[in-house]
């Protein structure tokens, strides 16, 4: 396991080996609407399982693709889940394990002697008998796990799949959902860091897309993260495949660290020049961007020298995440055509780079990003998908340690856009309210660009609201962050609407 928070997971299984879902099994998920927690709970469902599940958050963008399949969900936490039904297992995510660890459910598992597992071992078990590709990575999961589904999709594979971002539902066949049941042999997952969320996967192949600090509660500095990444990387599978990206510091140093591990190692990165680097065996170098997309030439993929393909998304990290998408790929043993067709046709994934609408003038973006490097990157896209517009970075900060361990870092990134209204501090599993605050954050962001407006209006609707006010025609609204922050373009739209 990975260094724990205090209170992180307590009381939950560790991770074990991965054991075939039983028909009939009844499978209870605490915390059912979370974009991981509604995907384990889909994927037992298909494998055969009876689920039931439970959030007392309410319905979220994840919960309609239950509602389609017929999943009971209850909108409160209550013990009875327990002990009127009495599950043979109990799912759960560490949102809640980390806020309460004597969670009124958790405790009646506990007296009632029913198995407490994390989500992502349901996940691990609907995978059995699969090829199993793990996306791993500080930044780029959830583009790169969508993107390897569409191509392996495209190329007539019919892959399963967990992705942490809305799949569109020409990959699910119905709604939009974070689950994809497939028949083909290769089982793709995103696999998280935090916590050790990533230990009940044992990959054949793994992608490790960049290696940055994050989780300032988990993790001490970026080698703790990388010493993270290597622990689970001992845990692959005899012969497992390591597509990496040379090109990012924190993966160079892993790779180092795993020099005397038995993996098949299929490096990458995306340079300047097309210079031999003895690091990376596939290259990719961009030939132009513009607003509709960018033409990336790729070295190394199959017999061609070099293949030159045009993709629809925008900025240097998807290009990255496209050649990581290229070696995965190509080691699950698809045609580089038809990996070069599926990078060119892949549309995107929800809350990635995700355009909203226009109104009055004012086009609407939704993304993510809730890291100082994401969001730097992600506002680099933006200039290039917008060319000329004001962009206004709004975001909403996703936990109060990370605001506080990254103040500077993020004040740097939103610094670069041309206006920034911060959102109340979404604390999600971090109790102490008190080492942050929206208004510090907007006050750094100031100090660094004197005269730009720059404010902090308060809730997402509130922030909402005031943007309204503020925008006028021919302005970008990048919208950022985790919990609730997809309401804020929703709302503006609306409002501006209106």
């Amino acid at each position: 396991m990975t260094r724990d928070a205090a209170g992180v997971g307590e009381g939950l299984a560790a991770a074990r080996p991965a054991r075939p879902i039983v028909t009939g099994e009844a499978i209870h998920v605490v915390g059912v609407a979370g974009a991981g927690a509604s995907a384990a709970a889909l994927l037992a469902h298909r494998a055969g399982a009876h689920v039931t599940g439970c959030d007392a958050g309410g319905p979220s963008p994840y919960t309609a693709a239950l509602d389609a399949v017929g999943i009971p969900v209850s909108w409160a936490h209550d013990p009875a889940h327990v002990t009127a039904v009495r599950p043979d297992r109990l799912a759960v995510t560490k949102a809640i394990t980390a806020v309460d660890a004597h969670h009124p459910e958790l405790e009646a598992a506990r007296a009632a002697g029913v198995p407490l597992e994390p989500w992502q071992q349901v996940v691990a078990d609907a995978a059995v008998g699969r090829t199993l590709v793990a996306v791993a990575g500080t930044h780029g999961k959830s583009t790169t796990a969508g993107w390897l589904v569409h191509v392996l999709v495209a190329a007539g594979h019919d892959p399963a799949a967990f992705v942490g971002a809305l799949l569109p539902p020409e990959l699910t066949g119905g709604l939009p959902a974070t689950a994809r049941w497939g028949r083909g042999p290769a089982f793709v997952v995103e696999a998280d860091e935090y916590a050790g969320n990533f230990d009940a996967y044992r990959p054949d192949i793994a992608i490790v897309t960049s290696a940055e600090w994050d989780h300032p509660d988990v993790f001490a500095d970026r080698d703790a993260v990388i010493a993270a990444f290597a622990a689970w990387l001992g845990n692959a599978r005899d012969g497992a495949t390591l597509v990496a990206n040379a090109g990012d510091d924190g993966v160079k140093a892993l790779i180092d660290r795993l020099r005397d591990a038995r993996l098949r190692l299929a490096t990458y990165a995306l340079t300047d020049d097309q210079a031999p680097d003895r690091h990376a065996r596939l290259l990719g170098r961009i030939v132009d961007a513009d607003r509709s997309g960018t033409t990336v030439e790729i070295r190394g993929l199959g017999s061609e020298p070099s293949i030159t393909v045009r993709l629809a998304t925008a900025g240097r990290h998807n290009v990255a995440n496209a050649l990581a998408v290229a070696a995965a790929a190509e080691a699950l043993g698809v045609e580089s055509a038809a990996i070069a067709d599926g990078l060119g046709t892949f549309p995107g994934v929800g809350r990635r780079l995700e355009r909203k609408g226009e109104a009055r003038g004012v086009v609407v973006y939704d993304d993510y990003g809730h890291h100082p490097t994401a969001i730097r990157a992600t506002i680099g896209a933006i200039r290039q998908r917008e060319p000329g517009r004001r962009v206004w970075a709004v975001y909403e900060p996703l936990t109060y340690h990370r605001t506080a361990a990254l103040l500077d870092d993020f004040a740097e990134a939103l610094a670069t856009a041309d206006a920034v209204a911060i959102a109340d501090i979404w604390a999600g599993r971090d109790p102490d309210t008190t080492v942050a605050t929206p208004q510090g954050l907007a006050d750094a962001v100031a100090r660094r660009r004197p005269g730009m407006t720059v404010d902090a209006p308060g809730s997402v609707e509130a922030t909402a609201d005031w943007l309204a006010g503020e925008v006028r025609p021919g302005d970008a609204v990048l919208v950022m962050g985790g919990g609730k922050s997809y309401r804020i373009g929703e709302r503006l739209l609306e409002r501006l609407s209106d």
